[in-house]
């Protein structure tokens, strides 16, 4: 990338307001001291109108409003874009943005072909401008102490990462009237009614990413997916009429359970499960790191680490583990009680952005991390389509993977261990 004019005030272009759209910036980015909203973009004038007023109550300046996100581009005072859209929408933004120069940072989610991540690398090739995927589970304590482990060698030669989306969503994110929405509008009902895919992986695989040095020192080789059949969601509509949904009686193609198997370069294999519509007891990302002397295991919101030596049996104790190896970053940040919707990881990630923008480096998920996991849809659906043949995972650093740059150092830095108390978790104006 291109070295960029360091900054003390980014000023935003800010495209979807939505439901997670409005919570990033309602609880998030209006508290930012250093963030001025230039624009904000929403194809609804009522949802314009609320976030203009959040922003005003929170001291802030009347922002610019606009339906149409070209209006963001052609602004050569705005530094960065903020992509909140639905899925459909989250390539075509991110291209304009990134052939516009800006700095880019993109909600969660997947492509849906495979040519959109080619796409996403050139333009950041050939733009310099850089790309960050929000993930805000790579900023999760447990992740975040697991990798600080890795990295001090206390877990050995690490062979294999588990993780998942475990989640039952039928009664809420995919048919269930939530949060104010008028219609049950929610895109994931959509795409799992035309797609059989690992649809929502990157909260689990961005942190095993980052365990496993993906695209600095290794690379995906391979990934086999399987679908299990799908039942889960017509029989949820099914004994629910009550909800009159205009799915209902239509037939899904998206399995209920979803394994996704991937090989690496060094070695190592990842499984990923995706398991939304089948009734479960809990949430969990599942986030387990085996390695030759110790691991780390996730389930139901309850964290385990073991090291060689310790005495079995052992469960939950990753609270005694923070007292030793909590991370830099949490170390310093556990103290100052800052929330959000998903217990301050919100915070850190666009943290994480802001602080990139404002000393002109690169972002530390960048775009050759953002393409890899926006990848592993449309990958998984190939292979399903296939029997859970293995396809081949690209290389979207084009042989760089092992001969990289080095990683940009920081307070929030996953390339590696950085501790810079010298900037603030909270910006002072």
């Amino acid at each position: 990338m291109i070295q960029r004019e360091k900054k003390t005030k980014v000023k935003v272009g800010y495209i979807g307001l939505g439901r997670r759209g409005y919570s990033m910036l309602s609880r998030c980015f209006a508290n930012m001291a250093d963030v001025d909203f230039a624009w904000v973009c929403d194809l609804s004038r009522e949802k314009l109108d609320r976030a203009v007023q959040t922003l005003t109550e929170a001291g802030r300046h009347e922002p610019k409003t606009t339906t149409n996100y070209h209006d963001i581009l052609a602004d050569p005072d705005v530094d960065a874009v903020i992509v909140m859209t639905g899925w459909d929408m989250h390539v075509r933004c991110s291209l304009d943005s990134l052939k516009a120069g800006k700095y880019t940072a993109v909600e969660v989610g997947c492509a849906y072909d495979i040519s959109e991540c080619y796409e996403l690398v050139k333009a950041y090739e050939e733009s310099g401008a850089p790309l960050m995927m929000l993930e805000n589970c790579c900023y999760g304590r447990r992740e975040m102490m697991a990798l600080n482990m890795v990295k001090q060698g206390l877990f050995g030669e690490v062979v294999h990462c588990d993780g998942g989306y475990l989640h039952y969503l039928n009664d809420a994110e995919l048919f269930v009237k939530r949060f104010g929405e008028p219609t049950y509008s929610h895109y994931r009902a959509f795409d799992y009614l035309n797609r059989n895919c690992e649809q929502y992986p990157t909260h689990e695989f961005g942190p095993i990413s980052k365990v496993l040095g993906i695209n600095r020192g290794n690379r995906i080789l391979t990934l086999s997916s399987f679908a299990s059949k799908s039942r889960g969601a017509e029989s949820f509509l099914k004994e629910h009429p009550e909800l009159e949904h205009p799915m209902g009686g239509k037939h899904f193609r998206q399995g209920d359970v979803i394994t996704t198997v991937m090989t690496c370069a060094n070695g190592e294999t990842v499984r990923l499960t995706l398991d939304t519509t089948l009734p479960r007891p809990y949430y969990s990302r599942n986030f387990t790191v085996r390695g030759t002397k110790g691991c780390c295991v996730e389930e139901g919101g309850f964290g385990t680490f073991f090291l060689e030596g310790m005495k079995e049996p052992v469960a939950n104790n990753e609270e005694s583990f923070y007292e030793k190896y909590d991370h830099p970053l949490y170390a310093e940040y556990a103290s100052l009680g800052i929330t959000d919707d998903h217990g301050g990881i919100d915070w850190l990630v666009g943290r994480a952005f802001i602080e990139s923008v404002k000393a002109g480096t690169d972002t530390p998920i960048d775009a050759y991390d953002t393409a890899t996991w926006l990848a592993i849809a449309s990958l998984s659906e190939a292979s399903i389509a296939k029997g859970g043949a293995p396809v081949e995972f690209p290389d979207f650093t084009n042989g760089k993977w092992f001969r990289r740059e080095p990683a940009v150092r920081g307070k929030y830095c996953l390339d590696e261990i950085c501790s810079d108390p010298s900037v603030p978790f909270i910006p002072q104006g």
